[in-house]
């Protein structure tokens, strides 16, 4: 019984194949162990290039200039000569307050100095009078010392007028309030018919400085000292702006001051970047992902940095050999930027790495790369 039981088993395997069965054209078939005991990897080939070193921080889009526009003097409200968000030059009229009562005033303080200017002729006239005739004894001293007191009594009084009618003459002006600098109005703070004074918090209106604009951002100390390196050569890095989600590139522009100290807390140090603002799209307080360009290395060997490994050898990569096994390949890094990593020493243009699949490798260890054998094996059918 147990006789015919082996014997119905080699039965069984003999149509399956014959020991030493191969795949046509001398290749494992797909399933042998040759294959099964390949890692499948992805690998990706050393390069020669420029590489840009990006410093990244978070901005805030800042204005270079805001002011809140304030009234110098008081009285109501009788014109708005602005709409709301547009664009204004210096020196365009946003507002005018009644100046009726203003132009009142100033007519009496013109009067008044016409009035004293008459007195002060008349005692010069005087003066000159009492001067002659003392020449001929016809009068005394002391009626010519009084006579000169009168009148510098009277240029006393003349000059007080005159200082009056100019500083009347300034509220006059202040009633028709202009934009101190060009930039966008934002919502005003009052309505026409109100009555509008200096002691006003919230003034009438903020103007915004938003072209050129500027976005204010900060770096680790570290990257400091290559920074001013950089600016003493007399570079001018570029600035690059984009949103929040750092999909979109919003504007570029330029670096433009580097503040004095560094903020202890954060060992941190504020710059500012000025960026052209024709089109208005970009806004004071808008939150921005922000790339300084520091250099450029040119010519210099470049791969993936999925291919870093970090181990007992220090940083290393898996080298794919002709035959398809890898060796640890001890390298030294340089800068990185945008994904790829300057190498120093240990790998050569052309030279391939993996960059996927690589955490059951080791030192001769076979792998597969996906694509590659498949080539193989359909060159080598019928």
């Amino acid at each position: 019984m147990a006789f015919a039981v082996i014997a119905g088993i080699v039965l069984l395997r003999a149509p399956w194949k014959s020991p030493g069965m191969g795949a046509p054209g001398g290749l494992p078939p797909v399933g042998s162990p040759g294959l099964a005991s390949a890692q499948s990897v992805s690998v990706a080939t050393v390069t020669k290039g420029d590489v840009p070193i990006i410093l990244t921080s978070l901005g805030t889009l800042t204005s270079i200039a805001t002011t809140t526009v304030k009234s110098q003097i008081s009285g109501y409200l009788t014109e708005i000569h602005f709409h709301e968000g547009q664009m204004v030059e210096k020196g365009e009229l946003l507002v005018q307050i009644d100046p009726r009562p203003y132009e009142a005033t100033l007519a009496q303080y013109q009067g008044q100095l016409e009035k004293d200017q008459a007195l002060l002729d008349n005692a010069r006239l005087d003066l000159q009078r009492y001067q002659r005739l003392i020449k001929q004894d016809s009068t005394s001293k002391q009626t010519v010392d009084t006579a000169a007191a009168t009148v510098r009594q009277y240029e006393g009084i003349v000059r007080s007028d005159q200082g009056q009618v100019d500083a009347q003459k300034l509220n006059l002006a202040y009633c028709r309030i202009v934009s101190p600098i060009r930039g966008r109005v934002g919502l005003r703070q009052t309505d026409l018919g109100n009555y509008v004074t200096p002691a006003d918090t919230n003034g009438l209106v903020v103007v915004t400085q938003v072209d050129p604009i500027s976005v204010v951002f900060t770096l680790p100390e570290e990257s400091l000292r290559k920074l001013m390196k950089r600016l003493r050569e007399g570079a001018r890095p570029a600035v690059t702006a984009y949103d929040r989600a750092f999909a979109e590139k919003l504007a570029v522009g330029v670096l433009d001051a580097v503040d004095n100290q560094i903020d202890t807390s954060t060992g941190t140090v504020k710059l500012r970047a000025l960026f052209e603002n024709a089109d208005g799209s970009l806004f004071p307080n808008q939150f921005v992902n922000v790339e300084l360009l520091l250099d450029t290395q040119r010519d210099v060997i470049v791969a993936p940095a999925a291919a870093m490994r970090a181990g007992a050898p220090g940083t290393f990569v898996y080298l794919v050999n002709p035959d398809d096994t890898v060796s640890v390949r001890k390298i030294s890094t340089g800068a990185t930027a945008s994904g790829s990593v300057v190498i120093l020493s240990g790998l050569a243009p052309g030279d391939r790495v993996v960059v996927e699949g690589a955490d059951r490798l080791s030192e001769g260890a076979k792998i597969c790369i996906p694509g590659a054998q498949s080539a193989r094996l359909g060159l080598a059918l019928p």
